[in-house]
């Protein structure tokens, strides 16, 4: 049985459409990631599954049990399930120690593996009001499981983080659901985020599911130009230009116009089999470097990692596989 089965969520706040008929099942122990532009509604669907907005149609079920509006309850929530929202509170003034106490249903030999996973063993001593943002966010976090949650809901972990702190929430999320069991869905604009950790990806554009499935097909075989916008750079080839790669490669377009990421394109020598071109710009971006090429018919932008070419330079592209 799924752990999650939203069937025709709707939510409608004033004149103005959230969530139109939305409709997913996620599994236990499935990562999923929610996608979309701001105001798309990622939050309010997050919310409206941790039984904080009372949606306007259709029904949440987690765990075999509905899930029940604030409307239809004194106090919003739903058992087993964990709501990290971005604007959350520590009480002040307190050691760590004591917020988590106060909060812990868990044995004493299981809260201290949860602090563990959490990272945050070494701050138990240490007064809220000296520390860290992400330090909170872990306690926070860990606060959250001390109640056990079979689903934890995460509205945009890692805004505001730097990269260390980030990079070490990341571990932490993967530790939670592999060593503490718990299924995880979250919301991120940052398509490393997502792409990397989620086993399926659901993306929303103006309240509606316009897209979902596993990372590779989301970012390789995007539904629509809004859907390749936000998880990277591609190129958008009509035309000749279009139709002169698809040829070199062999290959029929599936799409017309032609969709591309950059990492699709490779630079040749003049001469070895791709089109002619020039260089006309050079960006370095470490380990990689991104390459603006003029064409008969258009310029596209190749991502490149070696050799390094310059501004005026002769090359020659061609297309490694397509969408």
């Amino acid at each position: 049985m799924s752990l999650v089965t939203v069937a025709g969520i709707s939510l409608q706040e004033k004149d103005a459409v959230v969530l139109h008929d939305i409709s997913f099942t996620q599994e236990p122990h499935q990562k999923v990631a929610i996608a979309g532009e701001t105001g798309a509604g990622k939050s309010s669907l997050l919310q409206s599954i941790a039984g904080l907005v009372q949606p306007t149609g259709g029904t949440v079920h987690v765990d075999g049990r509905r899930v029940k509006g604030p409307f239809e309850q004194l106090v919003p929530g739903h058992p087993g399930v964990a709501y990290l929202s971005q604007q959350f509170e520590l009480p002040k003034f307190l050691r760590v120690e004591q917020v988590l106490r106060y909060a812990s249903k868990r044995p004493a030999a299981e809260a201290q593996h949860l602090y563990e996973v959490c990272r945050i063993s070494h701050l138990l001593e240490r007064p809220t009001n000296q520390l860290s943002g992400g330090e909170r966010q872990r306690i926070a976090l860990a606060r959250l499981l001390l109640s056990s949650p079979r689903l934890l809901l995460l509205d945009e972990p890692y805004s505001n983080l730097d990269r260390g702190h980030k990079q070490l929430l990341k571990v932490v999320l993967q530790d939670v659901s592999e060593q503490l069991g718990v299924t995880c869905t979250l919301i991120s604009h940052d398509p490393q985020d997502t792409l990397s950790w989620a086993d399926t990806i659901l993306v929303l554009q103006q309240g509606r599911l316009v897209q979902q499935g596993p990372p590779r097909q989301i970012y390789q075989q995007p539904s629509s130009e809004y859907v390749a916008g936000l998880f990277g750079d591609y190129l958008l080839l009509r035309g000749q230009l279009a139709a002169a790669l698809a040829t070199l490669a062999g290959v029929k377009p599936r799409r017309k116009p032609l969709l591309l990421r950059p990492e699709q394109l490779t630079l040749l020598p003049p001469g070895a089999g791709g089109l002619p071109g020039t260089v006309t710009d050079v960006r370095f971006f470490g380990s990689y470097s991104e390459v603006d090429v003029a064409l008969a018919g258009g310029r596209v932008t190749v991502k490149a990692t070696a050799p390094p070419v310059a501004r005026g330079e002769a090359v020659a592209v061609a297309a490694l596989w397509y969408l």
